[in-house]
């Protein structure tokens, strides 16, 4: 039988309560913090854990909504994703990006950059809890298939840049639980050709090459239900010698400080402060920092 402390721990880390044991399930289940792309992991980042409650021979879901709100800009994200025997995770997101006015020197003004994302994982190899007591990570592979929306702009905002409105994300995430010192840590590898998380398109004129990316988080316990953190996502720069000139859309690198309560079993919030980096700097240059509130539930 699995130790308390593990219970505690991995739940609160993976923004997720603790559940009693049942028949022959795991003690431990988490339905895990949805990403703003929708696959269970930290806020910017997916880790290699699938989303729900759902362990071996059963079926779990999850659903969440999150705004971040910068400076200039602010994001809507909501979604849900099925988990299935803790090995296989579908999820679906829908994001919107309220650009307000602040591209209007582009003739954008008022725009909303809109995306879908169908996103699949599969647990490969270890388990998070079991070999909590060992240096194997639990390790999964994903891809997050994105579909941009602009309306009847697509082809005057992609056109010129070069960009398509469709891409996929390849990715593969390790994530290990290191028990006695209350830390969890994740890598995620990112092999992408998203601007703007594809919000800006996909590939541009000048580099339309895939480039692997690196993403990282790494959560400390606070208490049986309480954890702070920090994530980086390294992010391509396919746009920065665009035909709005050089470093009109250049694009930076993400980062957050975050704390995940889970008040009960089937809740959990996460909040935190965003470093969105400029984003289309040659219009609002100032880098885009703020809040951000997501909130999940669990079956």
């Amino acid at each position: 039988m699995y130790r308390r402390p593990v219970l505690l721990l991995t739940a609160a880390m993976l923004g997720a309560p603790a559940m009693a044991q049942s028949g022959g399930g795991k003690l431990l289940l988490t339905g895990g913090v949805s990403s703003i792309d929708g696959a269970a992991g930290g806020g910017l980042t997916p880790w290699a854990v699938t989303g729900s409650y759902a362990t071996a021979g059963e079926v779990g879901a999850t659903a969440f909504v999150t705004r971040a709100k910068t400076g200039n800009y602010g994001l809507w994200t909501y979604g849900a994703a099925v988990g299935i025997q803790d090995r296989v995770e579908i999820s679906l997101a829908r994001q919107d990006l309220d650009t307000e006015n602040n591209l209007a020197p582009l003739g954008l003004g008022g725009l909303h950059l809109k995306q879908d994302i169908l996103g699949v994982k599969l647990r490969v190899a270890g388990d998070a809890v079991l070999d909590s007591d060992t240096l194997m990570p639990q390790i999964a592979i994903g891809l997050e298939h994105k579909k941009a929306h602009v309306g009847n702009l697509g082809p005057t905002l992609f056109g010129p840049l070069g960009a398509k409105d469709s891409g996929t994300d390849f990715y593969v995430s390790a994530t290990k639980l290191f028990l006695a010192e209350g830390v969890l840590v994740n890598l995620t590898l990112r092999a992408t050709k998203a601007n703007q998380n594809g919000l800006l398109g996909f590939g541009g004129a000048q580099s339309s090459s895939v480039k692997v990316q690196p993403e990282f988080s790494i959560a400390k316990l606070l208490a049986k239900n309480i954890a702070i953190g920090v994530e980086f996502r390294a992010k391509p720069d396919n746009l920065h010698e665009s035909v709005l000139g050089s470093g009109a859309l250049k694009e930076d690198d993400w980062k957050d400080v975050f704390v995940a309560w889970a008040p009960s079993k089937h809740v959990s919030l996460t909040a935190a402060w965003v470093d969105l980096g400029r984003i289309a700097p040659a219009v609002q240059p100032k880098r885009q920092t703020g809040a951000y509130l997501s909130a999940q539930l669990a079956f």
